[in-house]
This record gives structure tokens, C-alpha cells and sequence, in this order.
């Protein structure tokens, strides 16, 4: 029986370990990050994985970094045949890299070589991708570098979110990785070097990237909005205020006022000047220290007061 250490930490690792347990696979350990507070009374909250693993009774290892720990040495002590990682959230020393019978693996959420590194899911939505996939890779000292073994695509629709997305990839990269496996331990598998030419980067998204810039088009900005719901959203300011915007869309409609001016309130909608001689209709929002709303919510309310010819920043 092949024996594992399967490291991940988010919801979109999980349907990947439990394929690994129902395949019967000797899985030895389960590596995920370390829990973290969530929400506003700071709830220390165990990962999605760390859950998983609990419950088919795996020992569960959370290194706040691996490199120099005494959970790496309790990793190489196990000596899996084989290193499965999904979304886990660190670089893997050499040691590890250099160890397992039949390597490291990595279920990448992206085509590679585009969108190396920590949101390709983000970045393919925000910059407008019509296609993202999943790519089955060796693992390698440098950044998502390493030679393809497998991938599959899947479009990426007009109205589709990173949320809705990570839930179907998640689901691609569990199967593609049950039908690459045995390949991969008979040593048949194929292995294509990827082509620097072509490589692109998803850094993690930073706070600067989240606001959303006005001066951009319509489709841009909706393509934002998209690429961050339903974390770690995108947001204005109005009234030097942090305005999160959870979902609207392009305006049908050209307009020619100054950038980010209210043109005009609907009973439902916020409808704001774009960089492009379009508007772009904000439909639901979440005010600073508030719920998420419907606009209609948010112009019923405190709303209320927001002005044609007002500006978000």
C-alpha cells in the first residue's frame, strides 16, 4: 500500500483528502496550517483540513513554518513513498522535496505555466480569463516551477466568482489527481517541462489590490468584484469611509461624468462613472461596521443621504 503525508489547508483541499481515504491510500499524516481567529470575537478556528482529518482520525501536524521545526523531522520520520499538497500555504523545504520515493506533488488551481503562486484563482477572474483548469505538477524549489504531469480546463462564465470557482477546481483537481496517481506510482506518467516564455504570477492578494480603482472600465471593475467575492471582497470610500461592493455589474447605459460620481440612483442599484464612458451599477454593498446589504437596503436606510453627484474614492 502507497504510503502519504497529504498537506493542505483550505475547503478546497478537503474533497482531495477524503478521495485519498476512500482510494485507501496510507495516508501517515495530515500537515495543515495552524488555527487562526476568525471573525470578530476572534474565534481560534481549525482549518477546513485539520477538520477533515479529525474526523477520518488522522494525526493532524501545524507547523507555524516548517523549515527548522521539529514537525519537519517528524515528517521525514514517517518516510511516505509519495507528498501530496493542495493549497497548503508554504514553501516545502528541500529536505521534504528531495525525500519521497515518487516525489512531491502539487494540485495547482491554474494552467501552469500561467498564474504561478498563492491566488491564481483571484488573478484569472480579475484579469478577465475566459478558461482556468488544474495542473498536477512535481514540486520544486522554486515557485510552482516544477514539470506538469497532468491538467484539465474548465470555462470560466460571465457571472462565475473565485468562490463558485474554487468549489468546481476543487472538485477537477480531485479527480484529476485519482486518475493521475496510478501513473504516477507504476512510473508511466508523462512530464513536461513548463515553459518559462509563458510563465505569469498570482501573487496573494494584497489590500492595495482590493480597492477598486474608477478610473478602470466597467468590466474591469465587475471583473474585481468577481475575482474577490466572496473573500477578501473589493472596496471603495465614500465619505472616507471603507465601502465594501459585493456584487453589481456594467451599466448598459454611456455616461460622461467625473470618475466614481453617483449619475444616478435606482431603487435597487447605485450607478456610478467608470473610466470608459460607462457606468457601473453597484447592486449590493457592506457600509463600514455593518451587514452585507441589497443597495435597496442600504438607499431605504442610512443609504438614504447618498446624493447624485456624491463620489466614491
Amino acid at each position: 500500500m502507497t504510503s502519504l503525508v497529504f498537506m493542505g489547508t483550505p475547503e478546497f483541499s478537503v474533497p482531495i483528502l477524503t478521495m485519498l481515504h476512500e482510494e485507501g491510500y496510507d495516508i501517515l499524516a495530515v500537515v495543515t496550517q495552524p488555527d487562526r481567529p476568525v471573525g470578530r470575537k476572534k474565534v481560534l478556528t481549525p482549518t477546513p483540513v485539520k477538520k477533515e482529518a479529525l474526523r477520518l482520525g488522522y494525526p493532524v501536524l501545524q507547523p507555524e513554518k516548517l523549515r527548522g521545526s521539529q514537525q519537519l523531522d517528524e515528517i521525514l520520520s514517517f518516510n511516505p513513498d509519495i507528498v501530496i499538497t493542495a493549497a497548503f500555504g508554504q514553501i516545502l523545504p528541500k529536505v521534504i522535496l528531495d525525500a519521497p520515493k515518487f516525489g512531491c506533488l502539487n494540485v495547482h488551481a491554474s494552467l501552469l505555466p500561467a498564474y504561478r503562486g498563492g491566488a491564481p484563482i483571484h488573478q484569472a477572474v480579475i484579469d478577465g480569463q475566459d478558461e482556468t483548469g488544474v495542473s498536477i505538477m512535481y514540486m520544486a524549489e522554486k515557485l510552482d516551477a516544477g514539470d506538469i504531469i497532468s491538467q484539465k480546463s474548465i470555462p470560466i462564465e460571465a457571472n462565475d466568482t473565485t468562490g463558485k470557482l474554487f468549489e468546481s477546481l476543487s472538485i477537477v483537481g480531485r479527480d484529476l489527481l485519482k486518475e493521475t496517481l496510478p501513473s504516477i506510482l507504476n512510473e508511466t506518467n508523462a512530464r513536461i517541462v513548463q515553459d518559462e516564455k509563458l510563465v505569469t504570477f498570482a501573487r496573494n492578494i494584497s489590500r492595495e489590490q482590493e480597492r477598486i480603482n474608477w478610473n478602470q472600465s466597467a468590466q474591469d471593475i465587475f471583473n474585481l468584484v468577481r475575482g474577490l467575492n466572496p473573500w477578501p471582497v473589493a472596496y471603495t470610500t465614500l465619505q472616507e469611509q471603507p465601502v465594501k461592493v459585493w456584487w453589481g455589474q456594467p451599466s448598459q447605459q454611456q455616461t460622461n461624468q467625473p470618475i466614481g460620481t453617483v449619475v444616478e440612483l435606482k431603487s435597487d442599484r447605485i450607478i456610478v462613472q467608470t473610466g470608459n464612458e460607462q457606468a457601473f451599477e453597484i447592486t449590493e454593498l457592506q457600509p463600514s461596521g455593518k451587514k452585507k446589504m441589497s443597495a435597496e437596503e442600504f438607499l431605504r436606510g442610512t443609504g438614504s443621504k447618498l446624493q447624485i453627484g456624491d463620489q466614491f474614492q
